[in-house]
């Protein structure tokens, strides 16, 4: 038996060349700018050749590494210095968005060529959005006709997903806000993002990012007003965003109502004091009894650690009910603020486990406290409930609801019989 190691085979012999059509060229910004130019000069208006031509070009060019140049090109005709003007050194295009027709028909066109060149060389994406960001940045150095373009264009942008409305960040600069260019620009932006999908579309993609409340700062702080923008932007045409910007108010600003709520409540505050300020904020915000019967709702339940055990917890929750049931009674003077707190209760008992064997005891506790009257407790029963835990809730308000009705009728014919 041979003990000796076997040699292992080794290549030898000439490195083969790599074939010219293989490699990828690489150019300095000069030499790319010149063959994208070039190329861009050659297609002329013809964006469905301007999108082939992006694509075959990305298997020569280095979009990687000159993604800024590319982008800048295809917006402005050349490279952009900081501020927004064209380097005067470098080659020129005729044919880029700043130079196309100012119609959303073109822009539309525009973005398709976006769209396939990031489809097709994903590693783009990043780069075009912070492109997007810069070009908003240097707004104040476009022409009004360009900066049009550029929202209608962003707009579609924004509508079909290629971007992430996080972008217009950018737009709260101080300088673009104070000089009144972020709020234009806006209007053509939205108009064009709506256009595409529609508000409640439009409102999702803002609050996926922490945009829905801060649109007011589109404007100078002594114009940040909900009344300001609603008359700048329904007198633009765009309603619907008015009324988003000013819903989004409201829900702040009950947001903010039901927190102070709380910590007087955690703090121990004389109920008086309480009513006295909850009045006052009703009437700043002009909340209907409604609406802020159900502010009060949360924020009381939210105000206490309550207990894990089922059996412990309605007793616990009866005690502090009782406690502020004057607070709800001073704001259950309507019906349908009556109404609008039994649905919180249902909603409250079925989203927490804990409470929803309390449901019964916490209503008949309201009805003794004059907070409930029987014909809101009959209304929820026969018609106005929810569905959530509905055949829960009823099963245990059959006797109260029974006890209700027979005394209502007892009631009544004690009435005939004086008469």
């Amino acid at each position: 038996m041979n003990n000796q190691k076997q040699q292992k085979p080794t290549l030898t012999g000439q490195r083969f060349k790599t074939r010219k059509r293989d490699e990828k060229e690489r150019f300095d910004p000069t030499q790319f700018q010149e063959s994208i130019v070039q190329g861009l000069n050659q297609t002329g208006t013809d964006l469905e050749a301007v999108a082939k031509f992006l694509d075959a070009s990305g298997a020569k060019l280095d979009y990687r590494r000159y993604a800024e140049t590319l982008f800048d090109i295809l917006v402005a005709g050349g490279m952009l210095a900081p501020g927004g003007t064209l380097s005067d050194d470098m080659t020129r295009t005729e044919y880029c968005l700043f130079t196309a027709q100012e119609d959303l028909e073109t822009m539309q066109a525009y973005a398709q060529v976006f769209n396939k060149l990031i489809r097709r060389y994903k590693y783009l994406e990043k780069g075009f959005e912070e492109e997007i960001k810069k070009l908003l940045l240097f707004l104040k150095g476009f022409t009004e006709s360009e900066r049009n373009k550029l929202a209608m264009l962003t707009g579609i942008l924004l509508a079909n997903g290629s971007i992430s409305a996080s972008i217009l960040n950018s737009l709260f600069n101080e300088n673009l806000v104070k000089e009144g260019v972020s709020a234009a620009f806006a209007v053509k932006l939205f108009k064009s993002w709506i256009n595409e999908k529609d508000i409640n579309s439009v409102a999702g993609s803002l609050r996926k990012v922490g945009m829905d409340n801060r649109l007011m700062e589109l404007f100078p702080a002594n114009k940040r007003s909900c009344e300001h923008f609603s008359k700048y932007f329904t007198d633009a045409g765009l309603k619907e965003l008015s009324d988003f910007a000013r819903n989004q108010q409201s829900i702040g600003a009950r947001k903010e109502l039901q927190k102070e709520l709380q910590e007087q409540m955690s703090r121990g505050d004389p109920l008086k004091e309480i009513i006295a300020f909850t009045r006052e904020e009703m009437k700043k915000a002009n909340l209907s009894e409604q609406a802020m019967i159900s502010i009060i709702w949360t924020s009381v339940m939210s105000s206490v650690e309550w207990n894990k055990k089922e059996e412990l917890v309605t007793e616990q929750a009866i005690k502090h009910l009782k406690q502020y049931s004057p607070l709800l009674k001073a704001f259950t003077s309507q019906g349908l603020s009556e109404l609008s707190l039994l649905l919180k209760i249902q909603e409250y008992c079925y989203d927490n486990i804990h409470f929803m064997k309390a449901f019964q005891k916490i209503v008949v506790l309201l009805y003794k406290a004059d907070v409930l009257s029987e014909e809101a407790i009959l209304k929820w029963y026969t018609e106005a409930h929810l569905a959530k835990g509905k055949s829960v809730f009823l099963e245990q308000m059959k006797k109260f609801v029974e006890w209700l009705k027979n005394a209502e009728e007892e009631s009544e014919s004690e009435e005939e019989e004086a008469d």
